[in-house]
């Protein structure tokens, strides 16, 4: 299969989604201002002034006032998501109509327009807080990242979040194989090639194999291994806009198409054999990481032996890099690849027990107000301090 996701124009089903309540008397800005809805695959409906039918007002997706009927607002009750549209952004008569009808921004005509288009397709999707994105890289290779990866993946499928999963390493040999759906109906990375500016995040969605509950974009098993840096970012931030969680192979050498996939994670986990050779490895990629991702820490993972010469804290302190736990080696996995088992499916694994307590942690939210950003706060407060076979610490 092929083809290119470029903008938000329709629903599946080929339909125009319902759009915001645009009010305006104004007939040159809202001509402008069904053009820019058009442009983001809107279907808005227009009044002259408060809405008429009783749930209109705090129904829409989003409302967008001309300046010429704010003042008729006053007396609205407050909601969110209502933008001002004035003539000129600096006259103070437009900011004090905008705190009085609560609009959360103020914007001119043109200088506003993409950003509006932007807007009004947020709304339209229902776009909320954006997925966390969680990017794995081997320290050395054949480290396992590609199957932390996927446990990750189907660990978060299986709790019934919203899962992506994107094979950011176009030499793995491709994650859809190792889920066992190379077959799968679907487009693969060679498809967005040509992706650029906003991509469609349920068109997305829609259009890539269907796997263990989860989304993945894969390569597919042609010779062309090079999507441009434009469509990574694109695809990408799709992908996040839809929520729930994103998961991403990242190859160990960072080139620009990497950069752009780093650019878009919230946390790294490096994966590492509790060895020195792996730790001189990983040194290197931990180097070119950091150049792009902030927030970068270790999974320390065990071998078939014994003992490697290494404990957790040990290839954590000399990468100097926070620890984000353990996986201990699992005997069972090549033989449960061989027979169709994703990794992570087995719940009584260190490989599954490992990513149950990375999310727990990783999706925890307070009892209080949420920020605005609730990936961050989220984030930021779980800490990832020492899971051991998905054992909070």
């Amino acid at each position: 299969m092929s083809g290119t996701l470029a903008s938000d124009q329709t629903t599946s089903g080929g339909e125009e989604r319902k759009g915001p309540l645009l009010i305006t008397e104004d007939e040159q800005l809202l001509d402008d201002l069904l053009r820019l809805c058009a442009a983001a695959g809107a279907l808005p409906e227009a009044v002259h002034g408060p809405p008429d039918r009783k749930g209109d007002w705090e129904a829409a997706p989003l409302v967008i006032v001309g300046d010429d009927c704010a003042p008729r607002l006053r007396d609205t009750d407050k909601r969110p998501g209502v933008l001002l549209v004035g003539r000129d952004a600096d006259d103070s008569a437009v900011w004090r109509l905008a705190v009085a009808i609560g609009a959360e921004r103020v914007l001119t005509l043109p200088d506003g327009e993409s950003w509006l288009v932007d807007r009004i397709a947020d709304a339209v999707e229902d776009a909320g807080d954006p997925a966390v994105t969680v990017g794995v890289i081997g320290g050395r290779g054949g480290a396992g990242a590609s199957s932390l990866a996927c446990a990750l993946a189907v660990t978060a499928a299986r709790s019934g979040l919203r899962t992506v999963l994107v094979d950011g390493d176009p030499l793995g040999g491709g994650l859809d194989v190792l889920l066992g759906g190379e077959k799968e109906k679907g487009l693969r990375w060679p498809a967005f090639r040509e992706s650029r500016g906003r991509v469609a995040c349920g068109a997305l969605e829609e259009s890539l194999p269907r796997l263990h509950s989860l989304r993945v974009l894969s390569w597919d098993r042609g010779a062309e291994v090079t999507i441009p840096p434009p469509a990574i970012r694109a695809v990408m931030a799709a992908a996040r806009r839809r929520g729930g969680v994103v998961v991403v192979d990242l190859p160990r050498r960072v080139d620009e198409a990497a950069a752009e996939a780093l650019a878009q994670i919230d946390v790294g986990l490096l994966l590492v054999p509790m060895e020195l050779r792996a730790v001189a490895a990983a040194q290197r990629v931990v180097a070119g990481a950091q150049r792009q991702l902030r927030d970068l820490r270790v999974v320390a993972c065990g071998g078939p032996g014994p003992h490697m010469g290494l404990d957790p804290e040990e290839t954590a302190r000399l990468l100097e890099l926070p620890l984000a736990g353990e996986v201990a080696w699992e005997a069972s996995l090549l033989d449960g690849l061989s027979r169709g088992v994703p990794p992570g499916a087995n719940v009584r694994g260190p490989l599954a027990r490992f990513c149950a307590g990375f999310w727990n942690r990783a999706l925890a939210r307070s009892d209080g107000p949420r920020p605005s950003s609730a990936t961050q706060m989220a984030l930021g407060r779980a800490g990832f301090g020492d899971v051991r076979g998905g054992v909070p610490g």
